[in-house]
């Protein structure tokens, strides 16, 4: 980047490109304004200047990535054929969102046969409710457990030892908005009945 070069680890992260080493650079994608791959090297552009990455196979996986983010609700999985429960809690543009994903209004209930329950955990104690939804889902379906950043008292770590109480292992984070994550949580492969 300009002068400076090096080595260190790249992160691409939901809204911006990150880069952590002997130089440091952050880039928000919305600011994006070139990118280009070739031959392992991934070079973007934006008002900052122009930083070039060598990503080998992953370059142009990473400019593709850019160019065409994917939403939130295609990075939770949400797709048609599902079923899913939306439970309470959520605004009126991610119910729509999801409805448009699945070509059906999701469930308002977290019901038996459930692929995917999504359930917002706002106050410290919400958590126990996890062991409640573990019922709902298939062997092989999630219960995406969202909840806002930066409290200690309700958290990814309180969340996903919850989790473990309840039976359920972490096998996704995802930035769900600038307050919001969202954790996956699912039963382990050696527990999934048929």
């Amino acid at each position: 980047m300009g002068r400076d070069s090096g080595e260190g680890k790249a992160l691409l992260e939901t809204d911006e490109l990150l880069f952590r080493g002997d130089f440091r650079a952050r880039v928000a994608l919305r600011d994006i304004s070139g990118v280009e791959a070739r031959r392992g090297l991934l070079t973007i552009t934006w008002p900052g200047g122009t930083l070039a990455l060598s990503l080998g196979d992953a370059a142009e996986k990473w400019a593709e990535t850019i160019r065409n983010p994917k939403s939130v609700v295609e990075k939770l999985g949400v797709k048609p054929g599902l079923k899913v429960a939306l439970l309470a809690g959520f605004d009126a543009a991610f119910h729509r969102d999801v409805a448009k994903a699945l070509g059906a209004k999701p469930q308002a209930r977290a019901g038996k046969g459930c692929d995917l329950v999504f359930a917002m955990f706002s106050r410290p104690g919400d958590e126990a409710r996890l062991a409640k939804l573990v019922p709902a889902i298939e062997p092989a379906g999630g219960v995406w457990a969202v909840y806002p950043k930066g409290r200690r008292e309700l958290s990814e770590d309180t969340l996903r030892a919850a989790g473990k109480r309840a039976g359920l292992v972490d096998v996704k984070v995802v930035r769900f908005s600038p307050a919001l994550g969202a954790l996956k949580l699912v039963i382990p492969k050696a527990k999934r009945k048929s």
